[in-house]
């Protein structure tokens, strides 16, 4: 077993998953990029490597995503609601190869404290592209086998750190639709006091259709991004 701190034993394993994983399991191994999103790497390269991880934990009411609002005073995504992660770091290793998994856990644990011993990644998602910031994203999910206290560790880059029940991101009356300045429409969660968009909504909403857990929901419902304004 691993010890905190230690990702660079870490491995991709499907063994002694819970079974309600099992559509999520199924959704990682089939989907392909473009149904995943319109934006994908360039293909001559350019963009800078990074990982988030997507966690799976069980708490009291069910199924839940590990989630965190990066800081207010941040000078790109202030506020936003996101998966923890970032930047591969030169000692991750290959980008094309384990790099994006000791990122993802070395970029949640500096981020909110989790030990990564505790985590068992099972699968990768196609990598991703986000233009405004040049980040090509390799989304790593996770089951949460031991659950360990997780916080702000560093109130400079990170505001909170909280978990969002599925049923809760499943759940209609939580769904809606944003418009970015730029005229992109995309989908949004208002849950935990917090509208989860951008990425972070696009890639949630995808891994709910796949694995069968969408419900249906009313698109035409929007909230602006400053809806607690």
């Amino acid at each position: 077993m691993r010890r905190a701190g230690d990702t660079q034993g870490v491995v991709l394993s499907k063994e002694g998953l819970p079974g309600w994983l099992e559509p999520v399991v199924r959704a990682v191994d089939t989907v392909q990029p473009r149904e995943l999103s319109r934006f994908l790497p360039p293909a001559d390269g350019a963009g800078r490597q990074s990982a988030v991880l997507i966690l799976f934990g069980e708490g009291e009411r069910g199924p839940e995503l590990l989630l965190m609002e990066r800081a207010g005073s941040l000078r790109s995504h202030a506020g936003q609601p996101s998966f923890p992660g970032g930047a591969l770091d030169p000692e991750d290793g290959d980008p094309q190869g384990d790099g994006p998994l000791r990122a993802a856990l070395r970029e949640a644990e500096e981020e909110t404290g989790l030990d990564p011993a505790g985590v068992q990644p099972f699968g990768i998602l196609p990598k991703l592209y986000i233009p405004v910031s040049g980040f090509v994203v390799t989304p790593v999910l996770a089951w949460w086998r031991e659950p360990s206290p997780v916080g702000v560790v560093d109130p400079n880059e990170t505001a909170r750190v909280f978990t969002v029940p599925v049923a809760d991101l499943t759940d209609p009356a939580n769904r809606a639709t944003t418009v970015h300045p730029s005229g992109h429409r995309g989908p949004a969660f208002l849950v935990e006091s917090a509208l989860v968009w951008g990425f972070t909504a696009g890639v949630i909403d995808r891994l709910l259709h796949f694995a069968g857990w969408e419900r249906p929901w009313d698109g035409d419902r929007q909230v602006p991004l400053d809806w607690r304004s």
